[in-house]
């Protein structure tokens, strides 16, 4: 597992489509399984999440996106998941740290 979390500002919207997108382009095996957003008043939050075929892992990996707004300032946590081959403990992460590389080089 790995995990990305940052407090930032910025259009709740404008920021869910460049995340939307940045994933996206992440590799040609990307894909949007599912998404949930809910508002209530000046708050959204949106959750989406994504899966992703790893080379380097030899299997899928998925990714959770979580997007927290009032106003201008937004919370994010993204975290992936799936891409260990062990049994009983977790090795060959790589994959999950790789897929999270495109949010962590998106300018936010």
């Amino acid at each position: 597992m790995a995990k990305l979390e940052r407090q930032i500002s910025g259009s709740f919207y404008d920021v869910l489509n460049r995340i939307d997108q940045a994933v996206m382009d992440s590799g040609v095996s990307a894909s949007f399984e599912d998404g949930s957003d809910w508002s209530s008043g000046a708050v959204h939050c949106a959750v989406r999440v994504y899966e992703r075929y790893s080379a380097t892992g030899g299997n899928r990996v998925s990714m959770n996106v979580t997007l927290v707004g009032e106003g201008d300032r937004l919370f994010l946590t993204a975290i992936t998941s799936g891409g260990s081959q062990a049994l009983f403990f977790k090795i060959n992460t790589w994959g999950e740290d790789a897929f999270l590389d495109c949010l962590r080089d998106l300018e936010l």
